[in-house]
């Protein structure tokens, strides 16, 4: 099951030209899963920079405007769009001019690949 996981995220980064990395962390940060190539910046890999998601959405949410999906930042660079499929994060590293949209499209097809992992993680 995790091999199939790791080798749709793998096709991913082949599927996706200037994708750099898809990491599925928990809410916290903490990878699970990981697919990265060599031009994946490592500070965008880290716990801390990935855990950010969590604060974001909750201070979205006080918006009034509803569940927040996704957070997109474009950074000189790089971009980084991470998509809330509690209790899970699934955090996209790609370069500046990568097509977002093409990102934002995995969407469900990761929801459905991700089903049998989100009963192993806990939420708080």
């Amino acid at each position: 099951m995790v091999d199939d996981m790791k080798k749709f995220l793998n096709s991913l980064l082949t599927k996706v030209d200037g994708l750099y990395s898809v990491v599925v962390t928990d809410r916290d940060g903490v990878p699970i899963l990981k697919a990265s190539t060599d031009k994946a910046p490592e500070s965008a890999l880290r716990p801390n920079f990935l855990s950010t998601f969590g604060m974001a959405t909750d201070q979205g949410s006080k918006l009034g405007l509803g569940k927040n999906n996704a957070v997109i930042c474009l950074y000189t660079n790089y971009q980084v769009v991470q998509m809330n499929d509690l209790p899970l994060i699934v955090s996209f590293i790609a370069s500046h001019d990568c097509n977002t949209g093409h990102i934002l499209s995995q969407k469900q097809t990761l929801h459905q690949m991700l089903q049998s992992l989100k009963g192993s993680v806990v939420e708080p």
